[in-house]
């Protein structure tokens, strides 16, 4: 057993660490909060985006809400093993941590690499959608919800939809009309009195932002990632201390 003057030391270096491990246990909970809130915006506002990239309904959203989930259940038992003192419990958060920041640091990587595929897949694939356009299937309608909420119509500019077959018996889509703007079917199949009650830009214009977008993401997973190291440190420095001094938490 140390001396009591050596046990007078530690207790203020186990103090101080169990009130970083705490605070970054907390901040390390509200990244959750964030990553499940982002995970149902993504549900609700980008599933028209992953019809399009994908023939079946993408499991992405769902997996930021379960990760989410779990960083916030950790992030609490986080704070919960450092109020209590238990090594274990501090090795098995710094375990969970340094999977956390390898998950992430993979991630940031992928996203970076990979922004101007996921931008040309998406762009060809919004091409695809609009060329075969009918109203009924997905694709379809994830074509309408993007003209609608990005205030575009077409690939590049109105007059795409000249090419489509869906023009010849229907004109331009009711979703490439502005808002208050009356369209009816004669107006949208002639495109020089629908060049003023239809949005202007094309959709893929608008999406192009997705690359920069991309690279500001996966510059937030590195940082993010790196961060897990601060805890794992913290958590690994308070589990020694307390196994190698025998210091009991009151």
């Amino acid at each position: 057993m140390s001396p009591p003057s050596r046990r007078l030391q530690t207790k203020p270096v186990i103090t101080c660490l169990k009130t970083f491990l705490i605070s970054y246990s907390l901040i390390f909970w509200f990244t959750g909060v964030i990553l499940l809130a982002v995970g149902v915006w993504g549900k609700v506002s980008l599933e028209a985006y992953f019809q399009l990239a994908s023939e079946k309904s993408t499991n992405a959203p769902y997996v930021l809400i379960g990760t989410g989930a779990i960083i916030i259940i950790f992030g609490l038992f986080g704070c919960f093993a450092t109020c209590r003192g238990s090594p274990w419990m501090l090795k098995l958060y710094a375990m969970f941590l340094v999977l956390v920041f390898i998950a992430e640091f993979v991630a940031g990587i992928s996203g970076f690499l990979f922004r101007h595929e996921i931008k040309a897949v998406l762009g060809g694939a919004y091409k695809d959608a609009v060329t075969n356009y009918n109203t009924t299937d997905p694709k379809s309608s994830a074509v309408d919800t993007i003209q609608k909420t990005l205030h575009c119509c077409g690939v590049d500019s109105y007059t795409d939809w000249n090419t489509t077959k869906y023009f010849k018996d229907q004109g331009i889509p009711n979703s490439c009309c502005k808002e208050n703007a009356v369209c009816t079917v004669e107006v949208l199949k002639d495109l020089d009195k629908a060049r003023d009650l239809v949005y202007d830009t094309g959709c893929f214009l608008k999406m192009t932002t997705l690359e920069s977008n991309l690279g500001i993401i996966a510059g937030i997973s590195f940082g993010i990632a790196f961060f897990q190291l601060i805890g794992v440190f913290l958590s690994c420095c308070l589990s020694r201390y307390i196994t190698n001094n025998q210091y009991e938490m009151v």
